[in-house]
């Protein structure tokens, strides 16, 4: 099997590839407020500039009145227009996130997870249906998108097909039970890193810092930077443990994190970059991202 920088590496004679993100950060209005989700998406935008060689211009950032769902979706699209071989695409979202009934019969768990746009009392939400036709579907061969979702309820929310159990260190099967929804890409590859499981709620803290953040969006820039070379695997752990040292009353401010205990996850669409459908610790983060 080529290596991962082989598998993702512009052919001769073709266009450079592309570096592209989308980031979504939403404040919401009245009882719905988030203070953290903008502190989240300057991180992340950082993140991408100075490690990963993203360029301003080709980065767009929604924030405030930018975060309505006709926004979203539009700029979803433009995310992956066009994309090809050897392009590196990134999704974040920083904001509410919510399970509701699935009647489609294409949720194991039998609940569809989503996004809530900044207008999603009158215009409604982002179901993870959407979200896979509009962002996993059009991927083409050796494209590959990273998708950080820090929100409740958003372990599978891009509703690919495999889920990685930490506990067990094995993969679970998250297709739809039906056999006729299409969850698959278009030959390239998806991974999504979420905050919590789909039966989880993620938080909004000052606990790590003096500004608010979401948690997993705090930790991921944080070991990123301090770790620059880290599997899939030992990036989940490092999260993980993270989160233990607060909510185990290890830090004088584990408190606001207490009640609050997330388990983030990681899944993907193919199994590409984890060979044997194993181990997360054989593909380099940074590598893939590149």
């Amino acid at each position: 099997m080529p290596s991962p920088s082989e598998m993702w590496r512009s052919s001769p004679g073709t266009r450079t590839a592309t570096k592209r993100a989308l980031l979504i950060g939403v404040t919401y209005k009245r009882k719905y407020t988030l203070k953290g989700t903008i502190n989240d998406v300057k991180s992340i935008r950082e993140l991408l500039i100075n490690s990963f060689g993203f360029k301003e211009e080709n980065i767009r950032v929604l924030t405030e009145q930018g975060t309505t769902k006709k926004t979203i979706l539009e700029s979803m699209e433009w995310l992956v227009k066009d994309c090809q071989a050897g392009d590196s695409l990134v999704f974040y979202f920083s904001g509410h996130g919510i399970r509701k009934l699935d009647y489609e019969g294409d949720e194991r768990d039998g609940f569809d997870e989503n996004i809530c746009p900044g207008d999603f009392l009158t215009e409604g939400m982002i179901s993870d249906n959407e979200i896979n036709s509009l962002i996993v579907w059009p991927l083409k061969k050796d494209v590959t998108l990273h998708a950080i979702v820090d929100a409740c309820h958003s372990g599978t929310v891009l509703d690919l097909e495999h889920v990685y159990n930490r506990e067990q260190k094995r993969w679970e099967d998250n297709s739809p039970p039906s056999g006729n929804a299409r969850k698959k890409t278009d030959g390239g590859l998806a991974i999504s890193i979420s905050a919590c499981m789909d039966h989880e709620i993620a938080v909004d803290t000052s606990a790590f810092t003096k500004t608010m953040n979401g948690a997993l969006t705090y930790l991921l820039v944080y070991i990123l930077k301090k770790y620059p070379r880290l599997t899939y695997g030992e990036l989940l752990d490092l999260i993980h443990e993270e989160l233990s040292k607060f909510n185990e009353g290890g830090m004088p401010s584990s408190k606001i994190l207490a009640k609050n205990i997330q388990k983030p996850v990681i899944a993907d669409s193919s199994n590409l970059i984890f060979p044997a459908i194993r181990c997360l610790q054989e593909t380099i983060f940074l590598v893939v991202i590149n």
